[in-house]
């Protein structure tokens, strides 16, 4: 992207303020004119899913329906892949697609979203796009803390009536519970899921331990075989790194904020769809949660190949392995670590007889669930009461994580 991010048909609008203390991703709404609407439209304040889904989908998750007990509400749910693949895309470009065509047909006169920041590639940089070809510069992955949210003001000012939001699950949330007050005619929200996100700056740390050249990384992808892709700008070939070679355990502590592991809604529930890639066995995966999703995914016939959901492998072990290091974590003591030379025999059985498809995503759906509680509890036990939803009670029940008393909402 140039020095000067602003082009005809994509802006990066000033944005004063700040984000608030305490657990806070700085979505926006902090920064924006109502000094009160944090206490509205905060995630991790006392969130309200039920109210919110009947709200933007016409009912509530029905837990045993389907997947919904790990998902939310799903109209339908697919394997999926654009061909041909968007040039610098993360994925194949689904995301971003859609949103142009959402643009292309008039659907929407402006699309909030984040584009990478002049100065830095990975760090996200809200943006107002309104021509479908400048979303090409939205394409890839971005880390650290965008308050996209803080858009609505700048576009509501630019006469924009109809508006689409491409968004992390607690951006969402908070446009959600805003949206009946922001006055536009009508709002599309395409989803991804949690990134288990960090600030630019620690990624950057993160970086540098991966490669001895971490300003030519160009590309980096968490994928559903247990690998990290990483490419590169000086011509150097495509690497691979198996997670559990990952330097984890030489990150500084405050590496995943607090935020992150306490996140209530790993799957972005009240997106119109979700985007993302622990359900697509290496293709990307959809839910379509309502009407809107379904018109927006309509926008790519004869563009999207799909193909049936894998469900393979067993998540119980992983699953519980996880909570025993969670619990160490949340007390404050160090994680096992697993000896160097167990380390390749692990990796090479991971993708073979390790949860895929749809048992991946339950499996990391679990974990977040399980993170949630476990540090929330140890950190803000207070915050229990009214920040733990019931979904991601259910969700935990199977791994003997039950509310105690005073961590859960009276239900009358």
């Amino acid at each position: 992207m140039p020095k000067d991010a602003s082009t005809s048909g994509l802006t990066a609008p000033r944005i004063g303020g700040a984000s608030r203390p305490g657990l806070c991703t700085d979505c926006g709404v902090s920064r924006m004119g109502d000094g009160k609407a944090c206490g509205r439209a905060c995630q991790f304040i006392a969130p309200d899913y039920p109210a919110l889904e009947q709200a933007a989908h016409g009912r509530e998750t029905i837990p045993d329906q389907g997947e919904e007990h790990f998902f939310g509400v799903t109209q339908t749910m697919m394997r999926a892949r654009l061909e041909p693949a968007a040039p610098g895309a993360q994925w194949t470009g689904i995301t971003t697609t859609l949103a142009a065509e959402l643009l292309r047909a008039g659907a929407v006169d402006a699309v909030l979203s984040v584009a990478p920041d002049p100065t830095d590639r990975w760090k996200p940089m809200p943006v107002i796009v309104t021509d479908p070809d400048e979303m090409a510069q939205c394409r890839g992955m971005r880390m650290g803390y965008g308050p996209t949210v803080a858009l609505v003001e700048p576009a509501a000012a630019a006469g924009h009536k109809r508006i689409a939001l491409v968004g992390i699950p607690c951006q969402v949330y908070a446009l959600r519970a805003l949206e009946a007050e922001l006055g536009f005619e009508r709002i599309y929200v395409i989803g991804t899921p949690c990134s288990d996100n960090t600030t630019t700056e620690n990624f950057h740390i993160f970086l540098a331990l991966l490669d001895e050249k971490p300003e030519t990384v160009s590309y980096l992808e968490f994928r559903a075989d247990y690998k990290v892709e990483l490419r590169f700008d000086d011509g150097r070939p495509t690497r691979v790194v198996p997670f559990l070679s990952l330097p984890i355990s030489r990150l500084p502590a405050d590496f995943f904020p607090m935020t992150c592991k306490t996140c209530v809604d790993y799957t972005n529930r009240l997106a119109d769809i979700t985007v993302g890639y622990m359900g697509g066995d290496g293709d990307q995966w959809l839910i379509v949660r309502n009407d809107r999703g379904a018109e927006m995914l309509a926008l790519l016939e004869g563009r999207l190949q799909t193909r049936p959901l894998t469900d393979k492998g067993k998540r119980d072990g992983a699953v519980k392995g996880f909570l025993a290091n969670t619990e160490r974590a949340a007390g404050g003591m160090p994680l096992r670590s697993m000896p160097d030379w167990l380390r390749p025999v692990v990796s090479f059985l991971q993708p073979r007889i390790g949860p895929r498809g749809l048992e991946f995503a339950r499996a990391r759906v679990e974990m977040k669930a399980i993170e949630t509680v476990l540090h929330l509890r140890r950190a803000h036990g207070a915050k229990m009461k009214n920040m733990v939803p019931e979904h991601v009670w259910r969700v935990a029940a199977r791994y003997g994580l039950t509310p105690k008393e005073g961590e859960q909402r009276d239900m009358d």
